[in-house]
């Protein structure tokens, strides 16, 4: 039985990181939509995806009760606002061809993520992972020193994420009733702003091709969708397998910029790469070694 539910977690991890890679071809189909009128749909149909969703599994107990916590609430408010700034920036990112940009964003945010932690959460920092931290410190510096440039949308979709994740460790629930109510406090806001968009608008349903409307209805299945397989991973599989999991996304998204839409991969971009993807290796080693010790450990104890 342990073995089923382990083979599903990893189907499960392998679902939802595919998607997310893969999701760059679902937005340039609406390349001729804005990029915040593309968010505006996400959200909307994220939101009637989800409450159909929980209507049918009926699990609103745990909605009703983060509505009867202001601290919860109020947390969930920040990471609305910070989730919402990454799927624009990641939209904006895709449909600009700075695809590479959001590649290395998602590879940079397990990086992130162990910083967020030594700074907020007191964890600290084992060797390996300081090696893996100075690395992708030095990728970036040697790309604002040699080209006088930042990586600033790979850096803000990694801390925006990074700190989206932090919070929603800190309010504690479970991942489809957070999206819903995320969604929930963002959707008067995004019906507000479609009421008075222009009628000329490209996402404007009553003017708007079928096909056209169709694809921007199914935001809400390609936000939901791989959220929901990760969370379903999360609870069979330990955190430290998922993490083998989380380069699949941005490694899809790579050769698709590279071989599918001709991003040019220059002296620059090879630099920052190249030492994000030795950081990686140095994290990677360090997830390795912390999972051999906690199956000892556990083998030790039985």
């Amino acid at each position: 039985m342990e073995n089923t539910e382990h083979r599903k977690g990893v189907a499960l991890a392998l679902c939802a990181y595919s998607l997310w890679g893969f999701a760059p071809l679902y937005f340039k189909l609406l390349q001729q939509v804005s990029a915040t009128e593309i968010l505006l749909h996400r959200i909307i149909w994220s939101f009637v995806f989800m409450m159909l969703l929980m209507t049918f599994v009926g699990n609103f107990k745990k909605v009703r009760d983060v509505l009867k916590n202001p601290k919860q609430l109020g947390i969930l408010c920040i990471t609305s606002v910070l989730i919402a700034g990454n799927w624009l920036l990641f939209i904006w990112a895709v449909n600009n061809d700075h695809m590479l940009d959001a590649s290395l964003g998602y590879y940079i945010n397990p990086l992130i993520n162990v910083m967020l932690g030594m700074v907020f959460l007191g964890e600290r920092l084992r060797k390996l992972q300081w090696l893996a931290v100075t690395l992708a410190a030095i990728g970036v510096a040697i790309q604002l020193i040699s080209f006088g440039s930042v990586p600033v949308v790979s850096i803000g979709l990694a801390v925006s994420f990074g700190l989206y994740a932090l919070l929603r460790k800190k309010v504690n629930i479970d991942a489809q009733s957070g999206l819903l109510l995320e969604t929930a406090l963002l959707v008067p806001l995004a019906i507000g702003y479609i009421i008075l968009m222009p009628q000329d608008a490209s996402a404007n349903m009553l003017t708007n091709s079928w096909d056209m409307n169709l694809l921007l209805i199914a935001a809400g299945i390609v936000t939901s969708i791989p959220l929901l397989c990760f969370a379903g991973a999360a609870i069979r599989i330990p955190l430290t397998v998922l993490g083998f999991f989380q380069y699949i996304g941005p490694s899809i998204m790579f050769m698709l910029a590279v071989v599918l839409y001709g991003e040019p991969f220059d002296m620059e971009k090879s630099i920052t790469f190249g030492f994000i993807w030795l950081a990686l290796i140095a994290f990677t080693m360090d997830m390795v070694y912390k999972r051999k010790r906690e199956i000892k450990s556990n083998k030790a104890t039985q």
